[in-house]
C-alpha cells in the first residue's frame, strides 16, 4: 500500500500499524475470527479516507452546482421503510427549498455507507446507530447529523421483532438461549438488542448462535428449520406473521424506551469545512421528518417507488417513528450494550458523535 500510494496511504503511520498487526505471527496464532474482521473493517475504513477516489476539495464538500444553482448532494441510504421521508422531502420540494438537490444512492448496509461518506464519496450516509457506535470507537471520523427512524416503543406492534415457527418450542426470550438466531448483519444493533431482550427475561445469550443472513432469506430458512428464530423487520415481519409465525420478543421496543434505531451522519471533514452545508440538510430533513410523521399515508403511497415491497402488505406494515431527534439515553444504551457484548473495548463520548 505505501509503495502504491505513497504517504497518503499512511496518515500518521495508522495503515502501517494495521496491517503490521494483521500479519505478526502473534496475530495469526491468537486472534478469532472475530478480531480479524474487526482489523481488517478498521484497515479498510483507514485506507478509504486516506485515499478517498481523488475527487476534489468542492465535491467532496458538497459544492457541486446543477445547471438550475441547486448544490448537488449524495446520500447513501438503505432502501427500507426508514428512509421514506428522505424520499418525501425530495417530493414536496423541502430540499429544494434549501438549494439542495439530492442524489439518493442505494446500499445494503452501513458497511458500505460508512466508508463512502468518511472517504467524500457521498456526502451524508443512513446508517443504524451501533455500526457507528462502533466506527467512532475505532477513532473513524463520524459524526451525527439528524434522527433517521426509531422505535415505536410498543412491544405487541414495532416494526421489527424475532420470530419462531409456530410450533417452535421457543415461547419467550428466555428461550433463545443456546440457539440459532438469524440476523441480517453480525455485531451490529440487531444481535446487541436480541441480547438484551434475553437478558431482560431472564436468560444468558452467551451462547447464542447468530447466523448472518440477507432478510429475504431468513424466513425460507425458518421454514426449512436450518434455524431457530430470525430477528425481521417490515415487511418481512408482516409477512412471517401472516405465514404462522410467532412473534417471541419486539426486541427494539424492549430494549429501551423511545430508542433511535437509525440515524444520518457526515463526516467530521464536511462537518466542519461546511457547516451551512450541514445545516440546510438537516432543516430540510427535519421537515421531511416531521411530514412523514404527520402523513402515515404518504408514507405508504411513495414505498413503492423505491422498494420492492408487495403492494398487497403496504397498508398492514407497521411503520417505524420518525422523530427529529436522537434519543440520547437510547444511544447511552447502545454504548454500553456493545461494550459489554464485546463490539467495541473503549465507549465513544456520545458528544463527539451526536449532534
Amino acid at each position: 500500500l505505501t509503495a502504491r500510494y505513497g504517504a497518503a496511504a499512511e496518515p500518521g503511520g495508522r495503515v502501517r500499524a494495521v496491517l503490521r498487526q494483521v500479519f505478526s505471527p502473534e496475530f495469526s496464532e491468537r486472534s478469532s475470527v472475530k478480531k480479524i474482521r474487526t482489523i481488517l473493517a478498521a484497515a479498510s475504513l483507514l485506507i478509504l479516507t486516506a485515499c478517498g477516489g481523488g475527487e476534489s476539495a468542492s465535491t467532496a464538500s458538497g459544492d457541486a452546482r446543477s445547471p438550475g444553482g441547486l448544490t448537488r448532494v449524495k446520500v447513501n441510504v438503505i432502501p427500507i421503510l426508514d428512509v421514506a421521508p428522505i424520499y418525501l422531502g425530495q417530493q414536496q420540494g423541502f430540499f429544494a427549498e434549501q438549494n439542495l438537490e439530492l442524489e439518493l444512492v442505494t446500499a445494503q448496509g452501513g458497511a458500505a455507507i460508512v466508508p463512502a461518506v468518511v472517504s467524500g464519496q457521498a456526502q451524508f450516509g443512513f446508517s443504524n446507530l451501533t455500526s457507528l457506535i462502533i466506527a467512532r470507537s475505532q477513532k473513524v471520523p463520524v459524526k451525527v447529523v439528524i434522527s433517521g427512524a426509531g422505535s415505536t416503543g410498543d412491544t405487541d406492534k414495532d416494526f421489527g421483532a424475532v420470530v419462531v415457527k409456530p410450533d417452535s418450542p421457543i415461547k419467550t426470550a428466555a428461550d433463545l438461549a443456546g440457539r440459532r438466531v438469524a440476523v441480517n448483519t453480525l455485531n451490529n444493533i440487531s444481535d446487541t438488542t436480541v441480547r438484551a431482550s434475553v437478558r431482560n427475561a431472564g436468560g444468558d445469550p452467551a451462547n447464542i448462535n447468530f447466523v448472518e443472513l440477507a432478510f429475504p432469506d431468513m424466513l425460507p430458512a425458518l421454514d426449512q428449520g436450518t434455524i431457530d428464530a430470525a430477528q425481521v423487520v417490515e415487511p418481512f415481519l408482516t409477512t412471517a406473521v401472516r405465514n404462522g409465525n410467532r412473534v417471541v420478543t419486539s426486541n427494539f421496543a424492549e430494549t429501551a424506551p423511545n430508542l433511535t434505531v437509525a440515524v444520518y451522519f457526515t463526516s467530521e471533514q464536511l462537518a466542519r469545512s461546511d457547516p451551512d452545508l450541514v445545516r440546510r440538510f438537516v432543516a430540510a430533513m427535519r421537515r421531511s421528518q416531521e411530514y412523514a410523521t404527520q402523513n402515515p399515508d404518504a408514507v405508504r403511497r411513495i414505498l413503492p417507488t423505491y422498494t420492492k415491497i408487495d403492494q398487497a402488505l403496504i397498508e398492514s406494515l407497521t411503520l417505524p417513528r420518525y422523530p427529529t431527534e436522537v434519543d440520547r439515553r437510547s444511544v447511552e444504551t447502545l454504548i454500553r450494550l456493545a461494550h459489554g457484548d464485546g463490539l467495541i473495548t473503549s465507549a465513544p463520548d456520545p458528544k463527539e458523535l451526536l449532534p
